[in-house]
């Protein structure tokens, strides 16, 4: 998988008021005080430091009053964002090599992240009696296999521009489901957004799909304040996330 997709962007202003601790054997960015709502938010490729996503877990934990857990499922591992830019942005070999994609990528895979992330969700159902699951990017995959039939894990998951989601996760989809969907997205491509509008009305759960014209992959987690359209874009998901989880957690 390439992560050109996740370049553009620029961080938020502000600082997060949570604190750090974990879950199950994960660390984790925690805030919110609910002792009955809870929400999982999966991370980009930026992983769980990026201040953008502990911003919007702070705002998810206010405005869903749920308690927000972002842990690090990439071992301990953190992107140099201005890295990632510069490589994707230039095409300099040097720059690429030192990223490394296909390592980062064979390290995170499915396969390996997969365990520890439902591993912190059955924490969580340990724990509280309702559950949500907010992905962005690399997180939209986990948030679909988390909500499947059958699971039992979270009771409504949210995606913004998913990757590496599958025809099958969309299948095996059986708790209320959100995608918020750019214009331009190499990962939920025209033929995925068409499967999932086709396929997920049928599957006898509340769905709900979200459009923003005219921006891009990352638009949810990474939009500049700045630019009117990309900020309208950006409160618009965020809003419409915290809409969606008072909706199936209250």
């Amino acid at each position: 998988m390439s992560y050109a997709c996740c370049k553009s962007g620029f961080k938020w202003d502000g600082k997060p008021v949570g604190h750090e601790g974990t879950l199950d054997k994960n660390k984790a960015y925690i805030t919110g005080s609910n002792k009955d709502v809870a929400i999982l938010l999966i991370h980009d490729v930026f992983g769980w430091t990026f201040p953008n996503l502990r911003i919007l877990a702070d705002h998810f934990a206010e405005e869903a009053n749920a308690t927000v857990y972002l842990p690090d499922f990439f071992d301990g591992e953190v992107l140099d964002p201005d890295l990632l830019t510069d490589a994707y942005t230039t095409g300099d070999p040097e720059k690429m090599r030192q990223l490394d994609m296909p390592s980062f990528t064979g390290r995170h895979s499915k396969k390996i992240r997969g365990p520890e992330i439902f591993a912190c969700a059955k924490a969580l159902k340990a724990q509280y009696k309702k559950i949500g699951a907010v992905g962005y990017c690399y997180g939209g995959w986990a948030s679909f296999q988390l909500g499947a039939k059958g699971n039992n894990l979270v009771d409504a998951v949210s995606v913004a521009h998913p990757s590496q989601v599958t025809t099958k996760e969309v299948d095996a989809l059986g708790v209320p489901t959100q995608i918020l969907a750019p214009e331009f997205d190499q990962q939920l491509t025209p033929e995925l957004k068409e499967y999932c509008n086709r396929i997920i009305p049928g599957l006898g759960i509340p769905y709900r799909y979200d459009y923003y014209p005219g921006l891009v992959h990352g638009f949810a987690a990474k939009g500049d304040p700045n630019n009117p359209k990309q900020k309208e874009g950006l409160e618009r998901a965020k809003n419409a996330t915290v809409s969606w989880f008072n909706q199936f957690l209250h």
